[in-house]
């Protein structure tokens, strides 16, 4: 019998997903740009349940993004199994060179990963590796065409042959040259990317996106018989877009696409696109999970993919085969959710992230206070590009509650720490203590909307209040704040504040928004700390 499963398969801030699978499993990886750990990678036995296993990018000394902006760092993924080998390709944008495309390998999908091997020579974005049939290896990517970016956004896809025994070496497997193979479906199309190749049915087929990765995304096919071409679009390209619909629409911006076959033969496509929320009354609609993971049946006819929907637009629902015997203790139905309730027992949780750099002793610690999250007073601000004491986890949902238990003692002027909704560097709001004049604590709403820090509401409160419960509510795009001992005893200070900056209409940039905690010395580190007992999300 058929099941169900709902779009987006995952929700929140999961963009550029990637798809492969290992026998029986699959394995799915997305974009994660300046927050480490990086690229999650995600395990699933029947295409329904998902579970994260691993974030690829976890240790010291795997990559460093020192001074990137949120929207730098970790961009679009490529996960592929062969012969018994896992293989990550990924580029670190905003590094130095600005752009460098890097290889990754595991033997176990849970890993450990390797140590980047950087790949000298190839140029551009959006990296993705195919084994040809006759044992030969290829790596396809986007830059610039070789005329040069005669108007923004002309970049070609281009593939380039490795050596796997090189790589195995830790050598860079790129060998001779690159080849331009595509520049995309439509005429003086924009931003080719996220190229993926595959051979089925003698023909070699390459999926991209193009058009931009806002409203005019969209997927496009192309297929050769002969990897260097020529290659011929699809008449009806692009196989799927929204950008008809316009802004309004419940999903747009949909595009970054990925294909597998399962263990019966069906065919799927995960891809990335978002959906705008809003006031009935408003006009304009905003996206402030980012652009999320969803997947759509595909079908093959006449030598070309097709994708499944009476509507001809992506459905909220399909069918899914049952891949696996109904009664497998393999498949836990937990598995697609994440706990309402986190307490830090000696790690942040999977689905947990900080910013930048591996949270270290100097930032955040677990040894010093049993089943806590330390945070540390130090310089560093959400608003700079260095190594804050911060840890959050993705919004998921239009109406939402976030909560933290805090333990925290002022001890000067400059020292906050409290919850934080970030959507950027410039675009956030800030519930923080600090300490009063008085000598009490004072606990302020800061909002940061591209401008400097506004002061939305204050109160004063008892320096015996320990610990501190801080909370937020979105209803409807509308946030309220509150505080109290407990989270029995809530007491609200403002409501109807904007939740509609916390996008990426406002704030630009790529990623969804953050809910999470923190801790800073405001330009001074001070050796005082904050202690979160757990942190509590869930769907209003």
């Amino acid at each position: 019998m058929a099941k169900k499963y709902n779009n987006p398969i995952l929700s929140g801030f999961y963009p550029d997903p990637s798809i492969c699978r290992a026998d029986n499993n699959f394995y799915l990886a997305t974009s994660t740009f300046a927050y480490f750990p990086g690229i999650p990678v995600f395990h699933s036995k029947d295409l329904l349940h998902w579970k994260q296993i691993v974030s690829a990018i976890d240790r010291p000394g795997q990559l460093c993004y020192d001074g990137l902006q949120i929207s730098q760092g970790l961009y679009a993924p490529t996960i592929r199994f062969h012969d018994g080998i896992f293989y990550i390709l990924c580029t670190l944008v905003g590094g130095s060179p600005h752009n460098k495309n890097f290889i990754i390998t595991a033997k176990d999908p849970a890993g450990p990963w390797s140590d980047p091997v950087w790949l000298e020579g190839a140029d551009g974005i959006d990296p993705s590796i195919f084994f040809d049939d006759d044992g030969k290896v290829w790596y396809c990517g986007t830059h610039p065409a070789p005329e040069g970016e005669v108007y923004p956004g002309n970049y070609e896809v281009y593939i380039h042959e490795i050596d796997l025994s090189l790589l195995a070496e830790n050598k860079n497997p790129l060998t001779g040259k690159s080849t331009g193979i595509w520049r995309g479906a439509l005429r003086d199309c924009i931003w080719p990317e996220g190229p993926h190749i595959y051979k089925i049915d003698g023909w070699y087929y390459l999926l991209h996106a193009e058009g931009g990765t806002g409203i005019d995304h969209a997927i496009c096919i192309a297929r050769s018989k002969n990897i260097h071409g020529t290659w011929e679009g699809k008449k009806s390209n692009p196989v799927l877009t929204h950008r008809h619909l316009g802004k309004k629409a419940e999903i747009i911006n949909t595009g970054h696409a990925d294909i597998i076959d399962d263990t019966q033969g069906n065919w799927w496509m995960v891809l990335l696109a978002s959906r705008p929320f809003g006031n009935i009354s408003e006009e304009k609609k905003v996206c402030p999970l980012g652009r999320e993971t969803f997947m759509i049946p595909i079908y093959w006819e006449d030598g070309w993919p097709w994708f499944k929907s009476e509507s001809g637009l992506i459905e909220k629902e399909y069918s899914l085969p049952s891949l696996i015997e109904s009664n497998s203790s393999d498949i836990k139905t937990d598995w697609s959710s994440e706990p309402s309730c986190d307490h830090f027992n000696g790690k942040l949780p999977l689905h947990w992230l900080s910013l930048r750099m591996p949270a270290n002793e100097k930032d955040i610690a677990f040894s010093m206070q049993p089943d806590a999250l330390r945070l540390f007073t130090k310089a560093a601000t959400l608003r700079g590009r260095e190594h804050p004491a911060f840890a959050g986890r993705r919004v998921r949902h239009k109406n939402w509650a976030f909560s933290a238990s805090l333990g925290f003692s002022p001890k000067a002027p400059n020292e906050t720490a409290g919850i934080v909704l970030l959507q950027s560097e410039d675009w956030h709001y800030r519930l923080e203590l600090s300490l009063s004049s008085s000598g009490n604590y004072t606990l302020r709403l800061v909002g940061a909307s591209n401008k400097e820090d506004e002061v939305i509401a204050l109160c004063e409160i008892p320096a015996s209040t320990q610990p501190l419960v801080l909370a937020a509510r979105c209803e409807e795009m509308e946030l309220s704040f509150y505080y109290g001992k407990d989270q029995y005893s809530l007491v609200k200070i403002i409501d109807n504040i904007d939740a509609r900056i916390l996008s990426t209409e406002y704030a630009g940039g790529f990623v969804g928004t953050l809910a999470g905690v923190f801790a800073s010395g405001n330009g001074k580190d001070t050796g005082n700390y904050a202690d979160v007992f757990w942190a509590e999300y869930s769907l209003l």
